[in-house]
């Protein structure tokens, strides 16, 4: 039997990581949760996730400032991370803007619409 890709959901909202779980485990994923970019770097250099989704506003550690550490830390970098945000048009242009990091997977607007991020996530995990 394969062995489950591991998803790791990086959301300060409760709700939102319970929201995406459900929606990552409907499609196959184990699913691990950071409730901050902190929490999440560490649980990524743990566990190793095949695929992260990441909020971009949350408290005490942006999800820039998160995205930035993965992509710069030779262990993690070439994980995929999906950007949750609820302002993802501004967020695109600001992350194309920063040289020397790669351009995200993909972006999912809030509210999540479960078959555009399923449909993502499926191209995604295909590579």
């Amino acid at each position: 039997m394969a062995k489950k890709k591991r998803a790791l959901v990086v959301d300060d909202e409760a709700d939102v990581r319970a929201y995406l779980g459900a929606l990552l485990e409907d499609i196959g994923f184990e699913v691990l949760m950071a409730e901050d970019g902190a929490r999440g770097i560490e649980a990524a250099r743990k566990e190793r996730p095949d695929l992260i989704t990441l909020d971009v506003s949350m408290p005490e550690q942006s999800g820039v400032r998160t995205y930035r550490q993965l992509k710069t830390d030779d262990s993690l970098k070439e994980i995929p991370v999906v950007i949750i945000t609820g302002f993802s048009e501004k967020m695109s242009t600001y992350l194309k803007k920063l040289s020397g990091f790669p351009f995200p997977a993909g972006f999912v607007n809030k509210p999540i619409e479960p078959a555009e991020l399923k449909k993502l996530i499926e191209e995604i995990m295909k590579t």
